[in-house]
């Protein structure tokens, strides 16, 4: 491996009278100011898009219906759920994000029936339901 030459100093011991190392250093520090420049103007769209509104006050509620066989055989567990609840409060969707499956169509089911608070703006709203069979 002595005999080997990085292609930079090849580059620039072929290019007389202009220095290679100096021309890609200008290049990388002009990259490297344009990139901090629009990441500087872009941020506060950035941290205005993650700002989080808290959640709304739920009005009305329907418990989920528990089949009395699953809650006789033992079957029970937490169910995620993300509910788009419109301005005027009513759900309009429920998007079902963990749980058991047989439990998860009861509570998204239930939760379709719930009214929260109005808003100026609709929202989706994380939902945690827990299946106890004791």
């Amino acid at each position: 491996m002595s005999g080997f030459t990085p292609l930079v100093e090849q580059v620039s011991l072929r290019l007389p009278g202009h220095n290679f190392n100096s021309v890609l250093s200008r290049r990388l520090t002009f990259a490297i100011l344009t990139l901090l420049s629009w990441t500087a103007c872009l941020s506060p769209f950035v941290q205005a898009q993650k700002t989080e509104q808290p959640p709304r006050k739920v009005l009305i509620t329907v418990k989920p219906q528990y089949d009395p066989l699953l809650k006789r055989e033992q079957i029970g567990g937490l169910v995620r759920l993300a509910a788009t609840v419109l301005p005027n409060g009513s759900v309009s969707k429920v998007e079902i994000r963990g749980g058991n499956p047989i439990l998860a169509e009861s509570a998204a089911a239930a939760v379709m029936k719930w009214k929260y608070a109005p808003a100026g703006y609709q929202t989706v709203e994380e939902v945690s339901l827990s299946f106890s069979p004791h």
